[in-house]
């Protein structure tokens, strides 16, 4: 990545995460002890909030500023969380956020379900707005989000993984939740039909652009700065966009002879820090870069239809984050 680019500071919006954070810790309850016991390690660490916050201003740029906007937002971290609840029991992770995963605390079956109470939890709290088209859109989500997870599934160790398909999995699986926090925003607010399609375009465009540099910093940055191990992509086989491009470039014989060492071989150390330094050294970090953040630009443009307000010069400063951010 550019060492010399300055990461966004997100303090401007502390008063938000607060108030989020409030939410989850009033609205996360059970009568099952242990269903807390997991849910507080997996919901209320050093999550980032950003599919909540991404809400909370898609809300306000809507001019919608009720008290339930908070209780609302929570829905998206539920979401988010159980999802990476499930994806960490499917990658059997170690680490998530610097911690050890739930998984590795409590096991598996309890992780699985504890993913499954999240879900459920979000869904209720959907269901109270008493709005149709807002329940629809949640659950049209998350049925998109366990297709995309499928998806990626059954690609493991997929070295023919081309870009489109790369692209269905990372818009299934993590940019339509982004879209959908945005969406929901205009939903709740009553927008007109052009209000929400922009704000859902807005979202898809970032949510994109978040995945793609996520997929960079698995090459790139530190397991301490990251907060689970680097190289973590390539060792549970997933084929990522950066690894696609260092693969185009490569002669045929290469190619086939990375690949038989794969299959032959697992996942060998030596092989994974053989293929790290080729993706860090072909051009394809900077390639991948340059994508995300034509798809942050576009999400950008996606706000012309809104007016200049704190609200919308907010949202471009949290789409620039995603390009800068280095966890």
């Amino acid at each position: 990545m550019d060492s010399g680019r300055s990461e966004v500071n997100l303090a401007q919006f502390k008063d938000h995460f607060d108030l989020i954070n409030e939410e989850l810790y009033k609205v996360f309850n059970s009568r099952v002890p242990v269903v807390e016991e997991i849910g507080r390690h997996a919901l209320l660490g050093n999550g980032k909030r950003l599919r909540p916050l991404i809400f909370i201003l898609s809300c306000e740029l809507c001019h919608y500023r009720q008290d339930d906007r908070y209780h609302l937002s929570t829905i998206f971290e539920y979401i988010h969380t159980a999802s990476l609840l499930h994806d960490d029991v499917l990658d059997n992770a170690e680490l998530r956020r610097n911690r050890p995963s739930a998984n590795q605390i409590w096991g598996s079956h309890a992780a699985v379900l504890e993913g499954d109470f999240l879900f459920s939890k979000a869904m209720a709290i959907a269901t109270g707005t008493g709005s149709v088209p807002f329940l629809e859109k949640i659950a049209d989500t998350v049925i998109q989000m366990t297709e995309g997870q499928i998806l990626e599934l059954v690609n493991t160790d997929n070295w023919y993984m081309d870009r489109d398909l790369y692209m269905e999995i990372i818009t299934a699986k993590t940019a339509m939740l982004m879209s959908t926090a945005c969406t929901c925003g205009a939903i709740i607010s009553g927008a007109d039909r052009e209000t929400t399609e922009s704000l859902a375009r807005f979202g898809l465009s970032a949510g994109i652009a978040f995945q793609l540099i996520d997929d960079l910093l698995d090459y790139t940055s530190t397991r301490e700065v990251f907060g689970k191990p680097v190289g973590k992509d390539l060792r549970e086989g997933k084929v990522t966009l950066p690894l696609i491009y260092t693969l185009e470039q490569l002669e045929t014989k290469e190619q086939k002879r990375l690949k038989g060492l794969f299959r032959d071989h697992g996942h060998a150390e030596e092989d994974i820090r053989y293929v790290m330094d080729l993706v860090r050294n072909t051009g394809a970090i900077e390639r991948v870069l340059e994508e995300a953040r034509a798809h942050v630009d576009k999400a950008v443009e996606s706000l012309d239809l809104f007016s200049d307000s704190p609200t919308k010069r907010d949202l471009v400063v949290l789409s620039r984050h995603i390009i800068d951010r280095t966890k």
